[in-house]
């Protein structure tokens, strides 16, 4: 099982921006969800199989998801943040291939991280 290490999380005021980082312990698929108080956990951003990228509606246009091979790290660039936005945001590893926005659901990925919060005050 991969384990995983978010960082980058932190406290901004509304319209301010974010750079979380994954780090894995080895190459896998990876993607980005999130938790706020009293929510279900929901997918953020992925990268599919293909190297496709997929967002859920809410951050569109505002979310850059990446991935560095070579570092075996994930990225979430996240702009424009707003109060909605804020939550525990978890990187997770899936195992076996996966294509389309069907990969954002939480129930493909089997190793998960501790989770690194974020708050976007108004």
């Amino acid at each position: 099982q991969v384990h995983l290490v978010e960082s980058g999380g932190g406290s901004v005021q509304a319209g301010g921006s974010l750079r979380l980082s994954c780090a894995a312990s080895a190459y896998t698929r990876m993607a980005w969800f999130r938790q706020a108080p009293g929510k279900e956990r929901e997918g953020v951003a992925v990268i599919d199989s293909w190297g496709t990228t997929y967002y859920t509606d809410s951050v569109k246009g505002r979310f850059t998801i990446s991935q560095d091979n070579a570092k075996n790290t994930l990225y979430l660039q996240m702009d424009s943040l707003k109060p909605e936005d804020t939550a525990m945001y978890y990187c997770a590893a899936r195992i076996g291939q996966c294509y389309g926005p069907a990969c954002l659901g939480r129930n493909l990925y089997s190793s998960w991280g501790q989770g690194t919060q974020v708050t976007v005050s108004s």
